[in-house]
């Protein structure tokens, strides 16, 4: 595997990004291309160790740091008062200059959109959305993304009613005790997404809070993929990219592989309205 941090062009200015690749010694070329679009707290080391799962399951991952416009940096996950000025000059507007010229990194490296995947996680999440509303890429995975249904605290609007024209396939991943995103908004949303002109997905884990994705908090357990609750020991929520236990819930990597037509998955996981 090789790691990397590279300066990309915007038009708000230059941009760093962390770039992980499975390298020569993979036995082949990437099965493709992964964005991994952060929390609140910046490309830190978590996100950074996220982006190098992706490579070590064969893709070619790329990590934006979107908090430019500020200065850029990280936040601690236990000081708040750090996180809202990273967040200076920020907009959906310029969320999408930066994942566009993340998208041509990655196209001059070789991979169209239709091989480029994008996951996110609680304010990435959002972002995943967002982008699945208006571009069109292989597949989009948000984990615990507020402010989608309704708006949350940051100074974003909802997107629930970009629903019906997505044009990425998209699944959303939230747990049941995140209080920042009530289950009636959730499931507000997956009715909103059953007219979705391409697949998309929703799953609930009844026992799982926000941000249970970071390192050392538990073991990933088995969850459902119907509109009912899944479960998850520990109430940790499950990982996006290595291996772990799903149940008959989709795992990320492959509803994301079967969505965007990479041939690994028999077909798309079709979008799913009710309970």
């Amino acid at each position: 595997m090789s790691q990397r941090w590279v300066t990309l062009t915007t038009a708000d200015g230059p941009m760093e990004c962390y770039e992980a690749s499975p390298g020569s010694d993979s036995g082949g070329d990437p099965r493709g291309a992964v964005i991994v679009i952060q929390e609140a707290f910046g490309v830190n080391d978590h996100i950074q160790d996220v982006t190098r799962r992706a490579a070590a399951a064969g893709y070619l991952a790329v990590a934006p740091a979107i908090f430019h416009r500020a200065g850029g940096g990280t936040a601690p996950y236990d000081d708040f008062s750090q996180v809202m000025p990273l967040f200076e000059g920020l907009s959906d507007d310029g969320l999408l200059v930066d994942v566009d010229a993340t998208i041509a990194h990655l196209g001059a490296l070789g991979f169209g959109p239709e091989r480029i995947g994008i996951v996110g996680f609680c304010m990435g999440g959002r972002v995943t959305f967002l982008v699945a509303a208006r571009r069109a890429l292989g597949a989009a995975v948000g984990f615990y993304g507020g402010g989608i249904a309704s708006s949350g605290f940051l100074p974003f609007p909802a997107l629930i009613d970009e629903s019906a024209t997505l044009q990425t396939p998209w699944l959303g991943l939230f747990g049941d005790l995140d209080q920042s995103i009530p289950v009636e908004g959730v499931e507000e949303l997956r009715v909103a997404l059953a007219g979705a002109p391409v697949a998309t997905e929703i799953v609930r884990y009844a026992d799982a809070g926000p941000r249970t994705t970071r390192p050392r908090q538990g073991t990933p357990g088995p969850g459902r993929s119907t509109g009912s609750p899944g479960t998850s020991p520990e109430g940790t929520f499950p990982e996006s990219l290595p291996a772990a236990r799903y149940g008959s819930a989709p795992r990320p990597r492959d509803w994301a592989r079967g969505a965007a037509g990479w041939g690994t998955v028999g077909g798309a996981v079709r979008r799913r309205a009710s309970r």
